[in-house]
């Protein structure tokens, strides 16, 4: 594939990671189901230092979206008349143009907050709170910051005081800025504080509290109002058709709108219902996952330790052991005659794993020879394979040769292995129209998946391990050995394999005196 996953985790399963897990918010009374489900977290609510001043109005309802918007506009115009601050909240990027567009075109000044513009937004935030100004802002969760009635004082004094200023001149101008921002905070606070707009509900009632909750800080006042239509995502879920029809003929007229408590009330049980899709959805992938992570330990586990380990020697060794079990178990049934034996499939199965061809026919037609007996010549065998393999390569050498192959190999099936996972998680929910339960069905042949991973992982380790040559680098010779090797090219006379070196001159078909097995010709012999 064109882009392969080497590692993938759950969020909740990566914090779970952590021993110890908690956290601050203010919305988190919403969650809190979720929260004990998955983390077996308790949520405590605090009580606010001062009391809430923030008066929150019922939703205003209307029929399209053409007249929510309209609502929206008169709505801030009056706000701004007062000199009145306001922050818009809209669902997504484009929303948020669509409105800057038709403020635009009423000539309204405003700031748009949407997370395209970063390096404007530290200084939109700190003049949200100005009287009079107007800030759309796309999802105000997770800002981290206050909107402060007035504009932030201490971003005013670091973006107009010049570092270099005299320090009289820094005092007059940090009293003057001071005192514009307190002026500016009484005017704010006179024409009622923040006023917060939500252009629509979100599905998670979370995401709305958040941006409601930006008015009203530590005692501050402010309002907020969520204009709806019919033709918004979440009003969907009410039947908007039939719902608009018998609105038409109760006489609501165009630009009328629906406000009662019971409407909210309605929406807040719409959005429950939302949000317990979601949470069902989020739990079931988390099922899944766990899966997954059971076998994501076992592996990361492991390979930590072999990246920590100086010598995988005996670890090997086990592995050709396992190896060998499995071979002969496949090949030689167990309380089978010999007349039911599978020489040559185990000759062959041999040969290719080791890579060499040992006398099994001979032994199997020895007089009363048994399974075990066979068994343990193998391993006899290998063993004294492996160890004639790292005495001529080099104990050294042989060390880091395994420790490399092992890790390549582990992290190239692991790979294939998320691969074949995801496969199968893509598929195990048609097991649901044959009455099984889909998540059953991944785990059994998830195991099996990962059983077999752990089989060709072994087999793939020790033919590899047992076969791999190790060729040494070629050695940088002397400049004046190049310097004839290219002259002896330069005279057109090749000598016969194998002739000897006259003087310092090498045969071109000779072999190359660095050792790399090479003709000279194809090795330092070649002009430079």
């Amino acid at each position: 594939p064109e882009n392969q996953t080497l590692a993938s985790i759950t969020f909740q399963n990566y914090f779970r990671l952590y021993d110890k897990l908690s956290g601050m918010t203010g919305t988190a009374s919403t969650e809190a189901d979720e929260f004990m489900d998955i983390y077996g977290l308790d949520v405590l609510e605090i009580p606010t230092n001062t009391s809430v001043a923030r008066e929150d109005h019922d939703d205003e309802i209307y029929r399209t979206l053409e007249e929510k918007m309209n609502a929206v506009i008169d709505l801030i115009e009056d706000c701004r008349g007062r000199k009145q601050p306001v922050l818009v909240g809209t669902t997504s990027i484009e929303k948020s143009e669509a409105l800057a567009d038709m403020l635009k075109k009423k000539k309204i000044p405003h700031n748009v907050l949407n997370a395209r513009y970063h390096e404007q937004e530290a200084q939109i935030i700190a003049q949200a709170g100005v009287p009079g100004a107007v800030t759309i802002a796309t999802n105000m969760a997770g800002r981290g910051t206050d909107i402060q009635l007035g504009g932030n004082l201490d971003m005013r004094l670091a973006t107009e005081i010049d570092a270099g200023l005299a320090d009289d001149k820094t005092q007059t101008l940090t009293a003057k800025i001071t005192q514009e921002v307190e002026t500016a905070k009484q005017e704010a606070l006179t024409a009622g504080g923040l006023c917060v707009v939500g252009t629509e509900r979100h599905e998670s009632r979370r995401i709305d509290n958040q941006l409601r909750g930006r008015s009203g800080r530590q005692g501050d006042p402010g309002r907020s109002h969520f204009f709806l239509s019919l033709e918004d995502d979440l009003m969907r879920i009410f039947g908007t058709d039939r719902m608009d029809g018998m609105l038409q003929r109760l006489g609501l007229q165009e630009g009328e709108a629906i406000v009662h408590p019971w409407i909210n009330k309605a929406l807040e049980r719409a959005q429950k219902k939302v949000e317990a899709r979601n949470f069902d959805i989020r739990k079931n992938i988390l099922k899944f996952d766990d899966v997954m992570n059971d076998q994501r330990k076992v592996v990361f586990e492991q390979r930590l330790e072999f990246m920590n380990s100086e010598n995988l020697s005996g670890t090997i060794e086990e592995m050709r052991h396992s190896v060998i079990d499995d071979i002969v178990a496949a090949h030689i049934p167990p309380r089978a005659y010999p007349e039911q034996w599978d020489i040559e499939g185990l000759s062959n199965q041999i040969n290719l794993t080791f890579n060499k061809d040992l006398p099994i026919q001979d032994w199997a037609d020895e007089e009363g020879i048994a399974e075990e007996e066979i068994h343990s010549r193998l391993t006899e065998e290998t063993d004294k394979m492996a160890a004639a393999r790292a005495a001529n390569i080099g104990p050294e050498i042989m060390r880091q040769v395994e420790k490399s192959l092992m890790l390549q190999i582990l992290d190239q099936h692991w790979r294939d292995h998320l691969l074949t996972l995801e496969h199968l998680r893509q598929v195990v929910g048609l097991r649901g129209y044959g009455q099984r339960d889909p998540l059953s069905e991944y785990k059994l042949e998830g195991f099996t998946l990962f059983s077999n991973m752990l089989d060709n992982l072994r087999q793939d380790v020790t033919r590899l391990v047992m076969t791999v040559d190790v060729v040494p680098e070629p050695a940088e010779l002397p400049q004046e050995t190049f310097e004839s090797g290219a002259g002896q090219e330069q005279g057109g006379t090749e000598n016969p394999a194998g002739a000897q070196a006259v003087g310092n001159k090498i045969p071109r078909n000779a072999a190359c005196p660095c050792g790399s097995g090479k003709k000279y010709k194809h090795c330092h012999g070649r002009a430079y």
